[in-house]
């Protein structure tokens, strides 16, 4: 009898064992969910605030240069067919003028454009995907025993008002390019 005793406390304090490792690991994991998905969500910022800043300044590049470039070039011209040099238009075949290299800045601009919008959308990807894994865990057994009554996490996708439009209406129909 005292031998069915000992057997009986010996499982309950097992499964008790069991149980208690259960919770822990399951409310560590929840734990560790929600502070990577706080962090992911600072790190997203980041991200976007530097995209914002380099395509921002890039985009200022192009009409400096154009505007250093009129400096340079409307005194140059000027003074070679000006005065005592005026009309000479075979001289001017002739020589080496500066070019305007407008359009390697524009390429420039534009390849950093993609690729840090591709960026960012990176981190959008990271942070859903975390809150998925997240709700996973508060929704499924056996974890919802331990951290279902925990609440979800509110995770906003930035976009634009245009996408949210489209996604409401569930249309999107304006395939111009150019307007």
């Amino acid at each position: 009898m005292n031998k069915m005793a000992a057997l009986v406390v010996i499982a309950v304090l097992a499964i008790g064992l069991v149980v208690g490792g259960m919770y822990v690991n399951t409310s560590n994991r929840e734990i560790d969910l929600r502070n990577l998905i706080a962090q992911q969500e600072q790190v997203r910022e980041a991200n976007f605030d530097k995209m914002w800043k380099v395509i921002s300044q890039k985009a200022q590049i192009p009409g400096q240069y154009k505007n250093d470039f009129k400096e340079v070039y409307t005194p140059l011209i000027e003074g070679r067919y000006s005065g005592d040099k005026g009309g000479m238009f075979m001289k001017w075949i002739k020589e080496h003028n500066p070019q305007f290299e407008g359009a390697s800045l524009y390429k420039d601009l534009m390849t950093s454009i993609e690729s840090l919008r591709e960026s960012f959308f990176q981190e959008q990807k990271k942070i859903v995907s975390m809150k998925k894994q997240h709700d996973d865990l508060l929704m499924k057994f056996p974890s919802s025993i331990f951290v279902g009554s925990r609440g979800k996490i509110d995770v906003k996708v930035i976009s634009s008002t245009k996408t949210k439009a489209i996604m409401e209406s569930g249309v999107e129909d304006d395939v111009t390019l150019f307007k």
